[in-house]
C-alpha cells in the first residue's frame, strides 16, 4: 500500500515519509524536565515535602534531588539511581496537610520504622509524669491523642492514673496502648477494654475505626421496619 500513489494526494506514500523524515528529530534519552515533575531534595529524615506534606522515601536517597508528580491519586517520585537512570523510585497514595505518608520499610535501621518520627515526651507536670509512667502503652495514647482530636485528655489522663492504682499499671498500660492502635479515644472506650481483658477474652485483630470499618453487625435486624406483628406472633409487611 505505502508503494501505491494515494488517490486524495497523489502521492506515494513511501515518499512522503522521506520528506517528513526531514523534518523530524530524534527523541531525548531522558524526559523534558518539565515532564518529571516538580524538583525536591530529599531531607535528613528521609521525606520531601509536596502540597505541605511529607512523604517518605526509600534509604540512599538523603541529600538527592527526586521528582514528584501527580499521576491519578498518587504522588509518582523519580530520581536518578547509582547506575545513573532516571527511575521511579516509590509511588504514595496522596495526603492531605497534617497527614504524612510514612512507610515502615523507609527505615529499616531504626526501631519500629517511623519511630524516628515520633516526637519525644517531655512531661512537665506532676499528673503527666503519673500518666506516662504507667508504661509504653500510656506514651503511645498520648502521642495519639492530641493528632486524633481527642477532647478532655487531662480528665482521662487522670482516669487512667486511678485505674492503674487500683487494677494495676500492666493492665491499664496494655488498654492504653489498645486503644491508642484502635483511634478509640471516647469517654468510656479505656473503661470497655479493661473490662475485656478482665473477662480473659482474647484481644484479637486489632482493627482502626474508620469509614471504612463499621460497629454495625449487620443489617438484618433493619427487616422488622414496616412490618406488624399478627395474631400469631408472625410479622407480616405493611
Amino acid at each position: 500500500m505505502n508503494t501505491r500513489r494515494h488517490k486524495a494526494t497523489g502521492q506515494i506514500p513511501a515518499d512522503r515519509l522521506d520528506i517528513e523524515r526531514t523534518t523530524l528529530h530524534v527523541l531525548p534519552v531522558e524526559p523534558l524536565a518539565l515532564a518529571r515533575g516538580e524538583e525536591r531534595v530529599v531531607g535528613s529524615d528521609r521525606t520531601v515535602s509536596f502540597n505541605s506534606v511529607r512523604y517518605s522515601t526509600p534509604p540512599g536517597y538523603t541529600g538527592a534531588r527526586v521528582w514528584c508528580r501527580v499521576v491519578g491519586d498518587e504522588l509518582s517520585i523519580t530520581a536518578r539511581t547509582k547506575s545513573g537512570d532516571l527511575s521511579e523510585i516509590w509511588r504514595h497514595q496522596l495526603s492531605t496537610p497534617g497527614v504524612p505518608q510514612i512507610i515502615d520499610a523507609h527505615y529499616p535501621d531504626h526501631p519500629d520504622g517511623r519511630s524516628v518520627h515520633q516526637p519525644r515526651l517531655r512531661p512537665r507536670s506532676e499528673a503527666e509524669v503519673a500518666f506516662v509512667g504507667i508504661g509504653p502503652g500510656a506514651g503511645r495514647w498520648l502521642k495519639e491523642a492530641g493528632p486524633a482530636g481527642a477532647s478532655r485528655i487531662r480528665a482521662k489522663m487522670a482516669h487512667a492514673v486511678e485505674l492503674a492504682a487500683v487494677l494495676g499499671g500492666d493492665r491499664v498500660d496494655q488498654a492504653l496502648g489498645l486503644a491508642a492502635a484502635a483511634g478509640r479515644f471516647a469517654e468510656d472506650d479505656l473503661v470497655s477494654i479493661l473490662e475485656h481483658i478482665t473477662a480473659r477474652k482474647p484481644v484479637g485483630q486489632v482493627v482502626r475505626a474508620d469509614e471504612a470499618h463499621a460497629v454495625q453487625n449487620g443489617t438484618i435486624a433493619w427487616q422488622a421496619l414496616g412490618q406488624q406483628p399478627t395474631a400469631a406472633g408472625e410479622s407480616r409487611a405493611d
